[in-house]
């Protein structure tokens, strides 16, 4: 798999994991099965349900400049720097995954693998070699 598809579908994904914390503050899906089980109260669900689409939508926008779908507002090293940061959180958020007290919580750890192992791909192809002029 190419670096291009791989970014197609993390936007595709993330977008998918966007509208799934829209419906959690929106009621249409209970926060109780939700970040391992241990949200107390929906003060507790609109700040970490808020804070989730804010990243998520930041990780949306580092895709769409890697994939060159928008124009560049951060240098390339910035939005790998970026990538190398959620592919970290990523692997953190699997191991959590695998300890929530759910089982629909736990069935994230795939979803948040298989990030990693898009991201690893997205960040490991070598951009071509810049062109100079003699």
């Amino acid at each position: 798999m190419n670096s291009r598809a791989a970014i197609k579908i993390m936007l595709w994904l993330f977008t998918a994991v966007t509208l799934f914390h829209l419906c959690i503050i929106l009621k249409l899906i209970p926060y109780e099965i939700t970040w391992g089980g241990r949200l107390e109260n929906d003060s507790e669900m609109y700040v970490f349900e808020s804070l989730s689409i804010l990243l998520n939508v930041f990780l949306i926008l580092m895709l769409l400049i890697k994939g060159k779908f928008i124009r560049q507002m951060l240098s390339i090293r910035v939005v790998n720097i970026i990538l190398w940061a959620f592919l970290f959180l990523f692997g953190l958020n699997t191991i959590g995954n695998l300890f929530a007290k759910t089982y629909f919580e736990k069935s994230f750890a795939v979803l948040t693998l298989a990030s990693s192992i898009l991201i690893w791909i997205i960040l490991k192809e070598k951009s071509s070699k810049p062109i100079t002029l003699k």
